[in-house]
């Protein structure tokens, strides 16, 4: 059985890893549009202490890594760090998942670096929906670096869409047809508490049984699908004569917590077994120390708990543990 096997039985051989808690958008779900405190640049890991820690982690199990950020490719030279990972012993599979708005200029060099896969967001095919939820940015250069994706060969092709009750849920239809059209696969995710569990979010949920429904609605041939290449907890679907598939995402209506094989690396070297607790170990006081790191790794398996309690928080029931106040820019989506 691998090292990184925790209490539960739980084989983790998957890292997330955040280069920056900057982004170039503001997105409604994810953080606030003003007033964000950034860690300063002294505080985020090196890429030198980055390759350093996936070197530990490969060396007890870990092969796939994703790239995270706050937005990764506002993070100069990123390139030159996946190349640095893909050379690692023991690493397999590096996923990226980015905003898109920087991606056609970098999509290339990222490919030749040895990134597999990416999830691009896209919460909205509505150039001015777009500019409400991410507050700033424009879609044709999302929609471009769609195209750069295809163009350089990465696949298979991920789009994030976080469905937000009375914000873009008029949308899912469209999104439908644009998985049935392209050889895309949407995924739709619910919308998570991650650092401010208020009523701005119980207000814009949306479990995700509403996709079906309209799937359904618009009687489109579905069927489960098995065999995307990094799926993870993603319930996925093919459409009849479709070229693409649909995935859903529900951490807060069914979490798939059962199957967790992943642990977060944040920018500023926390190491989180769980995205939604307070629980964090940070790296820093062990670099240049490999049994320091193994170590802190193992205490992840050892402090990592059973499952999240998002459900819970959404009927304002009690926590067991204490969620983190981080949000989903600081921690690594």
């Amino acid at each position: 059985m691998s090292a990184l096997t925790d209490r539960f039985g739980r084989v983790h051989d998957y890292l997330r890893i955040s280069v920056t808690d900057r982004c170039n958008l503001r997105c409604l779900y994810c953080m606030p549009e003003e007033g964000v405190e950034f860690a300063p640049s002294s505080d985020l890991l090196s890429y030198d202490d980055i390759v350093e820690v996936v070197s530990v982690a490969a060396s007890l199990g870990i092969t796939k890594l994703r790239i995270t950020g706050g937005e990764p490719l506002v993070r100069p030279g990123l390139d030159g760090l996946v190349k640095r990972l893909a050379a690692i012993d023991g690493i397999r599979d590096i996923a990226l998942t980015t905003n898109g708005v920087l991606l056609a200029g970098q999509a290339e060099a990222l490919r030749a670096a040895g990134v597999n896969r990416v999830n691009i967001s896209l919460d909205t095919l509505d150039p001015a929906r777009f500019k409400f939820i991410a507050r700033r940015g424009d879609l044709n250069r999302v929609m471009e670096g769609i195209e750069a994706a295809a163009r350089v060969g990465f696949a298979p092709i991920k789009l994030n869409c976080v469905l937000l009750k009375g914000v873009n849920e008029d949308e899912i239809a469209a999104f439908l047809q644009m998985a049935k059209e392209q050889p895309l696969h949407v995924r739709f995710i619910e919308y998570m508490p991650i650092g401010h569990a208020d009523d701005n979010w119980r207000n814009h949920y949306l479990p995700l049984s509403r996709v079906l429904e309209i799937a359904e609605e618009q009687q489109l041939g579905i069927g489960r699908k098995e065999g995307i290449i990094g799926n993870g907890p993603s319930d996925d679907y093919t459409i009849v004569g479709g070229a693409g598939s649909f995935g859903l995402i529900h951490p807060v209506s069914d979490n798939f917590c059962q199957r967790c094989n992943r642990l977060r690396l944040t920018a500023d070297g926390g190491l989180k077994p769980c995205l939604y607790w307070v629980d964090e170990l940070n790296v820093k006081s062990s670099l240049h120390n490999r049994e320091a790191l193994r170590g802190l790794f193992m205490r992840a398996m050892d402090i990592k708990p059973l499952n999240h309690e998002m459900a819970a928080k959404l009927s304002n029931e009690a926590q067991s543990h204490e969620p983190t106040a981080r949000r989903m820019s600081q921690i690594g989506g």
